[in-house]
């Protein structure tokens, strides 16, 4: 990969990668640090890709203004739990509380403490959900893992393997609750097919609302950054 820039105020930094398996050139911003990646095929000059970056540069910094500011996580930053809004606050004892208005933190570790809460919390919320829809559906899941992934809140394997972002502990319950009636739904279509949804919809009930918070609020999520914490 080399690094160049788009000029402007500010420059653009862009990471260009050579691919043998592109087709074409495309661009990806990264919703987690806001990278911009230049993908072009091995056949294609690098001033042709740059090229075509320029003429993208209104689209690329637009995405860039609407990419959500992150936020270090520390003692004082509010961040949503279970979609409540809570302060982080110091505590001398040597557990994580979750109060009404807080989430009270052993001091000294904050981030890492914090991620390995809220990833159980999440791990318990999501497994009492999968049981339940899963016993409505009629269909067993053969495990259940976390992962911090961008690219999907959740997914369902072959094998019956069910796979979430713990981040979902963020959003609201109902919100959460969807996206596990979504992935179970798939143990009986693996698909997105009418017949799926109305698979959701039996064993959820309406989901749009939910569906939509989502793809407007999502991003969200993200931008809270627990760099000490586990992956």
């Amino acid at each position: 990969m080399e690094d160049h820039a788009l000029p402007g105020t500010p420059p653009v930094p862009l990471t260009l990668r050579k691919s043998a398996r592109a087709r074409r050139i495309s661009l990806r911003i990264s919703q987690l640090d806001g990278r911009v990646t230049l993908t072009y095929p091995q056949g294609v000059p690098e001033s042709e890709a740059l090229s075509f970056a320029r003429t993208k540069e209104e689209w690329i910094r637009q995405h860039l203004q609407e990419q959500p500011v992150l936020a270090e996580v520390q003692i004082g930053l509010t961040i949503p739990v279970e979609g409540s809004d809570r302060r982080i606050v110091p505590t001398s004892g040597r557990r994580v509380l979750l109060q009404p208005h807080a989430v009270a933190v052993p001091a000294g570790a904050e981030p890492r403490r914090l991620a390995r809460f809220l990833k159980e919390l999440a791990r318990d919320r999501l497994t009492g959900a999968c049981d339940d829809y899963a016993a409505i559906l009629g269909r067993s899941y053969t495990s259940l893992s976390l992962r911090d992934t961008r690219s999907r809140w959740g997914s369902c394997s072959s094998q019956g393997g069910l796979m979430f972002s713990w981040r979902l502990i963020l959003a609201p319950p109902e919100v959460l609750h969807y996206v596990a009636a979504h992935e179970v739904a798939h143990l009986a279509e693996m698909n997105h097919s009418p017949a799926f949804w109305s698979q959701v919809e039996r064993i959820f009930g309406p989901y749009e609302k939910q569906r939509r918070w989502l793809r407007d609020n999502g991003a969200e999520l993200h931008r809270y950054r627990f760099d000490a914490s586990p992956s």
